[in-house]
């Protein structure tokens, strides 16, 4: 099978490429790429002239909720939202029911992917057996099934010496440690951040300090048993501060954001929208500004979604016991482009942070046209304008504070080992 890509403009930080470029596709790998190709007998060709063509989209931070969940969503729905969205592959966490532990979970999604998915799933083992926080897994078992890191994501690993113990093995086993960094002392009964729309608006806050004390200890740790380690959706200035010194340190630390963090403020849960309520929650401008800067100066390796699918049912309640958690698969490509129209990141250091390095973190090996490598492509069309609408949206859940908003680009070609997933918004 042969596919040839016709006059995009090629984006490929791994090869430093930014040009107008054909790509061709044979048996599902880059088999060329180069100017005035000429396409196989029988080969389907695609003309992308006015649109980029990427390496494609790694979102190394979702929630597919199956099993056990899937009435928020499925590996068909989730996946197919992320092809829509021009995502090639994702990484999903561990926070199903049953928990992501053992071998037979990590294969049910793995095979289920394979067979019905609409993207490469990579699923991601818990730290602790059932999240529980008190025993460590079987890291081992669990990477040999095919998991690409461990996390307790959506908790904290609150014990110290525990999380010393899981990057130490985890070093040992050559897994990435993903940690969701909260002080859970100081969160308390906190449903949004702490500060002036807290106080102005009668809920209980969540200070900055939780999210920033818990970045560092986890920085500390790693630092101290030389591991690696990956902080998930960070949102405050005072974690991207720790992790741009240890960085400057030698310390080996990665980490990533979401679109809602360099987006919105804690304005947007004005009014009580549940749409607006998420672990950890929407800050204020200048941790907005502080994000923007360390995604600027690279101290923010990734842009991930942090996708949190819930029913309508679990959000449409009062504020304080609404569940956490928003979808983004669909509408991250188009908020991330706009980091490109303000003149913050280039359209190459964009794609750095939304294929090259959450491959290279987790060891994908994807996120690169290099003459061999598999063939999942994206195609974007930086023009495109369209509303965001909950009834045009794949995934089953609707939980996003965007709904109604313009946006402007979007992947008009998702490709998946040389086959097209995805053709048109």
């Amino acid at each position: 099978m042969s596919l040839l890509i016709k006059g995009g403009r090629v984006i490929d930080p791994s090869q430093n490429i930014d040009d107008a470029l054909d790509v061709l596709v044979e048996n599902g790998c880059v088999k060329e790429i180069g100017k005035g190709l000429t396409a196989p007998a029988g080969a389907d060709v695609i003309d992308a002239a006015g649109r980029i063509v990427t390496p494609g989209l790694i979102d190394m931070h979702v929630h597919l909720r199956d099993p056990g969940l899937e009435y928020k969503e499925d590996i068909i729905s989730g996946t197919r939202a992320a092809a829509l969205g021009g995502f090639t592959s994702i990484v999903c966490m561990p926070n199903t029911k049953p928990v992501i532990d053992n071998k037979a979970i990590a294969a049910y999604i793995i095979n289920k992917a394979k067979q019905e998915g609409y993207c490469n799933v990579f699923p991601v083992g818990s730290i602790t057996y059932g999240m529980s926080g008190d025993r460590l897994s079987e890291m081992g078992e669990l990477r040999e099934s095919g998991c690409v890191a461990v996390s307790d994501d959506g908790r904290p690993v609150a014990n110290a010496e525990l999380m010393r113990r899981a990057l130490e093995y985890a070093r040992g086993m050559g897994i990435l440690v993903i940690t969701h960094a909260e002080e859970l002392s100081l969160v308390g009964e906190g449903v949004m951040n702490e500060g002036f729309t807290s106080t102005e608006i009668g809920l209980k806050g969540i200070p900055r300090i939780a999210e920033d004390i818990a970045t560092a200890r986890d920085v500390m740790l790693a630092e101290y048993t030389n591991s690696p380690i990956h902080i998930a959706h960070v949102s405050t200035s005072g974690s991207v501060d720790i992790i741009r010194l240890a960085k400057s340190r030698g310390v080996k630390v990665t980490c990533e954001t979401a679109p809602h963090y360099f987006t919105l403020t804690d304005d947007a849960v004005r009014g009580y929208n549940t749409n607006a309520k998420m672990n950890p929650p929407l800050r204020e401008a200048d941790d907005v500004a502080a994000i923007k800067a360390g995604l600027k100066d690279g101290t923010i390796d990734c842009i991930a979604t942090d996708h949190a699918p819930h029913h309508l049912d679990e959000k449409d309640v009062e504020f304080n016991v609404a569940l956490n958690g928003i979808i983004g698969l669909e509408t991250s490509l188009p908020l991330s482009l706009k980091l490109v129209e303000d003149g913050l990141l280039t359209l190459n250091q964009l794609v750095e942070k939304m294929s090259y390095n959450p491959s290279n973190i987790i060891g994908l090996k994807r996120g690169s046209l290099a003459v061999g490598s598999i063939a999942d492509i994206t195609l974007i069309d930086l023009a495109a304008q369209w509303t965001v609408a909950a009834d045009a949206l794949a995934s089953k859940s609707k939980n996003s504070p965007f709904l109604g908003w313009k946006m402007k680009g979007a992947a008009t070609g998702t490709i998946l080992a040389g086959k097209v997933i995805h053709a048109g918004k």
